[in-house]
């Protein structure tokens, strides 16, 4: 992980540039250097994942062009030997390759990758800046304008707050050529719906869910796992148990006295022999970080940050106490297999609706939430749920087959790893959201905190503040007061609360927690 800025002229003010950009030195502490391109800047600060060396670090030149890029190219090494009949390459860095692609195929080049990126080119035979972001939206990139009217990007809103007035994310699958923003892939949308029978379905999820995670293990540093003991994490560690050469780390969280996830996640570690740490929180530990996380987030939403703090606390934890630097998570299953919620989708149109939508807004929140609580630990996260071959085929399989008509979420999942990969205890267990199953309690301490920082009276006051995204507990409140903090103005940088599809019977509730749910059921047991 790493923290990358691109000033596409003179800064307006050179101060503010330094101090916006420092804010991020912990995504990329092994190193920082700045170039002239332009007329503008490119920074970076490098956390050394791939070719660790000298040679490695950014920004990359050729000829008269540069670059910055955070991100992981995978496949790089088949792409450098074609190219090495041209170029010269003298690192590792799978990053090196980009400013070579780009000779070639121009802007082309980014539908071409196989990655998790956000990067700022300088053209220097066009004389022009360029930036790119994943389609998922994997690794962050913001922009804005300074005083001067020149357009600035950055790794997170905190290195923008001070220099533009209105800071506003990159979407993902699109470049910035010419002024404009331009989509060269909606991985979202769907072309041809795939009519397999279940069981290829299953056969194909399975395969392309292992080969997500095995391209992610390639790394120059040490690799661990997050493993909360619900389905997903689970699967990945399961995965890569199986493929790595000596015994993995995984590391999971929870409250001291009610942590539901603990024991499931001691149980998969046993079954795939993974060398297991638990670290157990308090609610002084988790009232203690709740500005942090916000400030860390630059969001307000309510679920996204109760989910952030247990995240935050065992990443902290894994930082302080080991030497491993990447860190793989079970985000984005959810959005594309269901959550508890889509169990009432009225028919398989509104559940294909639904996860369009949520896919293309997971940068606002689970990806977002894995990527601050990791990186700001100086850690890189990789996302196996988000390889762009296996999201693109679930998103595409016929909606009907993902409706939860099988009495189990997520059955096409789960069904796809039957035979030895987990415990049928795990494989079939029904879902907990990760805030309550790191405890039940510490939502709860938050909603006890929350209760008594505001009156009745306060409370309505204070909220008619806020015209968009009004808070509607006083929970949501405490949050965009302490957001409203260090990012003020800033709200539509998220796209509002992430809550359940209102307009679904059962689904009409005040908190987004999967417990307001009448189908929780099971979950969290």
């Amino acid at each position: 992980m790493c923290s990358i800025i691109g000033y596409c002229g003179r800064p307006a003010s050179e101060k503010a540039f330094w101090q916006g950009f420092g804010r991020t030195h912990s995504r990329g502490p092994d190193d920082t250097r700045v170039r002239a391109a332009g007329g503008g800047l490119l920074g970076f600060h490098r956390l050394a994942i791939m070719g660790p060396g000298e040679a490695g670090m950014q920004p990359f030149a050729l000829g008269k062009s540069a670059l910055v890029c955070n991100g992981e190219i995978y496949g790089f090494e088949a792409i450098k030997k074609q190219l090495e009949k041209k170029y010269t390459f003298v690192s590792g860095s799978d990053c090196e390759v980009l400013l070579p692609m780009y000779r070639e195929y121009g802007v082309d080049m980014f539908r071409m990758l196989d990655a998790e990126f956000a990067c700022v080119l300088y053209d220097g035979e066009a004389d022009e800046f360029i930036a790119a972001r994943d389609p998922i939206g994997i690794r962050p990139l913001y922009y804005g304008r300074d005083a001067g009217n020149t357009m600035v990007f950055a790794s997170e809103p905190k290195n923008l707050v001070g220099i533009a007035d209105r800071i506003r994310p990159f979407p993902p699958g699109h470049y910035y050529k010419g002024g404009r923003f331009v989509c060269y892939r909606d991985i979202a949308q769907v072309n041809a719906v795939c009519t397999d029978p279940v069981e290829a379905v299953c056969q194909n999820i399975r395969q392309k869910l292992i080969a997500g995670v095995e391209k992610r293990l390639a790394a120059d540093a040490k690799v661990g796992f997050l493993l909360s003991g619900g389905l997903d994490s689970s699967l990945v560690c399961a995965i890569a148990a199986q493929k790595a050469k000596t015994s993995i780390r995984t590391f999971a969280v929870g409250m001291s006295g009610d942590a539901i996830d603990l024991k499931y996640a001691r149980q998969v570690a046993e079954y795939i022999h993974s060398e297991h740490t638990e670290v157990i929180i308090t609610k002084e530990d988790v009232l203690a970080a709740l500005e942090p996380v916000v400030e860390l987030l630059g969001s307000f939403d309510i679920t996204t940050i109760r989910a952030s703090i247990g995240m935050y606390l065992v990443c902290k934890a894994i930082r302080r106490r080991t030497d491993i630097r990447v860190l793989l998570t079970g985000e984005i299953s959810d959005e594309l297999f269901g959550y508890k919620y889509t169990d009432f989708a009225p028919d398989a149109a509104a559940f294909q609706q639904e996860a369009q939508k949520r896919v293309r807004e997971l940068h606002m929140y689970d990806v977002l939430r894995a990527d601050r609580c990791i990186s700001v630990n100086s850690l890189e996260a990789r996302v196996p749920f988000g390889d762009l071959d296996f999201v693109e085929y679930v998103m595409a399989i016929d909606p009907e087959k993902k409706l939860n008509r099988y009495g189990k979420g997520k059955y096409l999942l789960r069904k796809a790893f039957e035979g030895g990969y987990l415990p049928d205890g795990i494989l079939w267990r029904e879902k907990a959201a990760f805030s309550d199953a790191v405890g039940h309690s510490m939502v709860d301490y938050l909603k006890e905190y929350a209760a008594g920082y505001y009156t009745d009276e306060e409370y309505e006051r204070l909220r008619k503040k806020y015209a968009y995204a009004r808070p509607f507990t006083k929970e949501s409140l405490l949050y965009r007061e302490i957001f409203e903090r260090y990012y003020p103005g800033q709200s539509e940088m998220i796209a509002g609360f992430w809550m359940p599809n209102k307009a679904w019977e059962g689904c009409d509730v005040n908190d987004p927690s999967a417990r307001a749910l009448k189908n929780y059921g099971a979950s969290g047991v």
